[in-house]
């Protein structure tokens, strides 16, 4: 059997499924959606020790926490939500009808084989639709065993079992045979991966790469508390995850400060251009995030560095001048605990710096700030060329929707035509489905005359 057969035969499966679960009721939908929710939330302890034993990446105490706050989160706001027939009566006589798209193709990249399943089935079945998991081969065993616990929430309540598969075979065939054959792709990886997605000739929804850039405002008052904030991001799962904090940006006279606020949160600081070339030289291979660095300690990042470390080091903070536009390797997105530090002047230098580290890396995906104005937050959301832009948040957690923000919770943070995305924000159950309007003539309307409508 070839690729072509081989994903035919899941395609099949899927379909007859998804139709089937196009006859369900909206309280039907929504006990399916919520039963692998909350399957996956239950089983998150043992679904984090099986991807870092058979990836060697990332945390998983931190993983714990991601494998149930994103299911707990996404339900919370899905709960309740009208998502079959009709939606809504608008203005202007407009009924909003949702369809579904069908089935969907879900890829998975080896840094969240839990949580990016898990959401993405959540959102595709609140849509009505069906879902193929297509598995990192690094963390194919960790995905096909999430699939097979929601499969089996599936079955407790009555639902068709293949609203949810996985296939089997992770090879690049097989991924390819997903995006072309599916009705549409959510491809959540690599830019390689993401590319191939739009370029199969079925409608994609993508991610772009992320380089979070932090911004402290000259306003800023609790620098520790920010500095918590800040580490607790970077650190998270290992900095993995690409709404991670990258860089941070400080008032000059704010940074000795601010450096020490870092040093009590465990972080290791140099500011020696040596250590920051080694660091930089340790991380990246050619350019490139190096394979065995992503996920990696900060003992192991030092050993490679030839940097000595206290042995509780959170993360490596490393303070440099040179933007991403100018070479420096360090202001790039880095999946590990490593911090970049910048100084500046003045708060226009600071943005200036945020927007030239993004437009090198991570345009469209997201940035921070740290103030006490909404107007400073405003100015600087206004020259940020990303789709979020969040404010006095840990980003990692923040970013990606929270309860305490109004971004709707993802795994996928699509970073619109900045990133080489059909879509500028947190991807939600709705991106999913197909709006039909139906719309009323309206025969009492006042229709306006040529010269009001040309007047100036």
């Amino acid at each position: 059997m070839n690729a072509e057969q081989y994903v035919q035969a899941y395609i099949e499966r899927a379909r007859d499924a998804q139709q089937r679960f196009a006859q369900y009721s909206q309280e039907d939908v929504d006990r399916a959606v919520r039963a692998i929710g909350k399957a996956v939330y239950d089983d998150a302890k043992r679904l984090a020790d099986m991807a870092v034993e058979e990836t060697g990446i990332g945390n998983a105490a931190h993983k714990i926490v991601k494998n149930q706050a994103k299911p707990k989160a996404t339900w919370w706001r899905l709960k309740g939500v009208k998502s079959r027939g009709i939606l809504r009566h608008l203005d202007e006589g407009i009924v909003e009808i949702a369809h579904p798209m069908g089935v969907l193709g879900c890829i998975t990249p080896t840094t969240n084989p839990t949580m990016t399943p898990v959401h993405n089935a959540m959102i595709a079945l609140k849509g009505g639709n069906a879902v193929i998991v297509g598995p990192h081969p690094r963390s194919k065993n960790t995905t096909m065993e999430t699939v097979k616990v929601m499969r089996e929430a599936l079955r407790e309540v009555e639902a068709p079992e293949d609203l949810i598969q996985c296939v089997d075979t992770a090879t690049v065939e097989v991924s390819q045979q997903l995006m072309a054959r599916c009705d549409a792709t959510i491809s959540t990886g690599g830019p390689g991966m993401v590319r191939a997605a739009y370029s199969a000739g079925k409608p994609a929804f993508g991610v772009g790469p992320g380089n979070v850039n932090v911004l402290i405002a000259d306003d800023a008052k609790d620098l520790d508390a920010i500095a918590e904030k800040i580490v607790r991001g970077r650190v998270y799962d290992n900095g993995v995850l690409c709404t991670c904090e990258q860089s941070v940006i400080v008032p000059a006279s704010m940074l000795d400060e601010f450096v020490n606020a870092l040093k009590e949160q465990g972080a290791h600081y140099t500011d020696d251009p040596d250590d920051a070339a080694r660091i930089g030289a340790a991380v990246f291979s050619d350019g490139v995030m190096a394979k065995e660095m992503v996920g990696a300690s900060p003992a192991l990042i030092a050993e490679k560095a030839g940097l000595h470390i206290s042995p509780d080091t959170a993360l490596i903070a490393v303070k440099i001048e040179k933007t991403g536009e100018e070479g420096e390797l360090l202001a790039k997105e880095k999946l590990c605990p490593v911090l970049a530090v910048y100084a500046y002047e003045k708060f226009e230098e600071g943005t200036d710096i945020a927007r030239r580290n993004i437009l090198h890396e991570g345009t469209g995906h997201s940035a921070v700030i740290h103030t006490e104005s909404a107007e400073r937050a405003e100015r600087f959301a206004v020259r940020m060329p990303v789709a979020r832009v969040g404010v006095n948040m840990v980003g990692s957690s923040g970013l990606g929707g929270a309860f305490d923000n109004g971004l709707m919770p993802t795994a996928t943070l699509a970073c619109g035509t900045w990133g080489n995305n059909s879509v500028a924000g947190n991807l939600w159950w709705d991106h999913l489905v197909n709006i039909s309007r139906l719309a009323y003539a309206q025969t009492d309307r006042e229709i306006p005359s040529d010269e009001d409508i040309w007047a100036e």
